[in-house]
């Protein structure tokens, strides 16, 4: 049986790597610089909420890309929502 070239899993994993790593740059610099002035809180609280919600359902439904992208999201996001509170 042939194996297609092209699975729709790929996307999502291209997809789930590119909008993990796009929180990296911002909690570094939050981290490192101690400034989160242009960061907001409501935003950051609002996406934090939303992943977490993204890792409970991959969690629900199994689904290991799912579950690891938004638990590694969960942490750079919310980095950076503690470096806002803390960082005042």
């Amino acid at each position: 049986m042939d194996t297609p070239a092209f699975s729709p899993t790929w996307i999502g994993i291209a997809a789930a790597i590119l909008t993990t790593t796009a929180f990296a740059p911002q909690a570094i610099q939050a981290w490192r610089t101690r400034s989160t002035r242009d960061v907001s809180l409501t935003m950051f609280s609002l996406m934090v909420a939303g992943i977490v919600l993204w890792l409970v359902y991959g969690i629900l439904i199994n689904d290991l890309p799912l579950i690891l992208a938004n638990a590694v999201t969960l942490l750079l996001a919310g980095a950076i929502l503690v470096a806002k509170i803390r960082f005042r």
